[in-house]
């Protein structure tokens, strides 16, 4: 190589972070950084990193979109007999992570997931592409597959079959909720003393904040 890894690095300048300047509620701090990303207009800034472990703590992770975020959660939508979705029914623990390289900010986020409703699964499903629709009909996800051309007659086929009409969600597809016990927020500083607060929700649903050393 050229260049030597070891010699890669870059010093983070633009900002800080202060526990007087965030938002007592996480979730609107979340809301605040994520308006910035959008207004900094960062290339797919709802993409994130989703960890998820067997029972036997054998980790994997993926890089899946933010579709939908409250004070419910952060949602995202599978096939739920993916290699995630066979891990999150067995062990419904995950954690995210959002990197806005841009703005030298990192989220991560821990928690327990749980299945969106069928109403909600629906009304996201119908409002995705035509293509998008049937694909997550054609794909078997996670499974293995002889050649691309298998995947690309099953979509002619089901745009044949589904021609002007309404395309139902698979069974197998859907949202899931990461229902988080911990926040952290993540501001690139210089010298690598970056800093690092934590939202942890308490047993009455209120959130203890921390500043967590780099």
């Amino acid at each position: 190589m050229d260049k030597n890894l070891a010699d890669l690095r870059k010093d983070y300048t633009l900002q800080d972070l202060n526990e007087t300047d965030v938002a007592p509620n996480p979730f609107i701090q979340f809301q605040k950084w994520f308006d910035e990303a959008l207004t900094a207009q960062l290339l797919e800034p709802n993409a994130m990193t989703v960890a998820t472990a067997t029972t036997d703590g054998k980790p994997s992770a993926r890089m899946v979109l933010l579709k939908d975020f409250d004070e419910r959660g952060f949602v995202f939508f599978t096939n739920y007999n993916s290699h995630k979705g066979q891990e999150l029914a067995e062990n419904p623990q995950a954690a995210l992570v959002f990197w806005w390289a841009e703005l030298e900010r990192q989220v991560r986020i821990c928690g327990r997931v749980e299945k969106v409703s069928e109403n909600d699964s629906d009304r996201y499903f119908q409002s995705r592409p035509f293509n998008s629709r049937l694909g997550a009909w054609a794909s078997n996800q996670s499974e293995v597959i002889e050649s691309r051309i298998i995947l690309e007659q099953r979509l002619q086929e089901l745009k044949a079959k589904y021609k002007n009409q309404d395309i139902p969600r698979p069974p197998h597809w859907g949202g899931l909720r990461v229902i988080p016990t911990e926040i952290e927020f993540w501001q690139g500083r210089s010298s690598r003393l970056h800093d690092r607060i934590l939202y942890i929700r308490l047993d009455d649903g209120d959130w203890k904040i921390q500043r967590l050393s780099p």
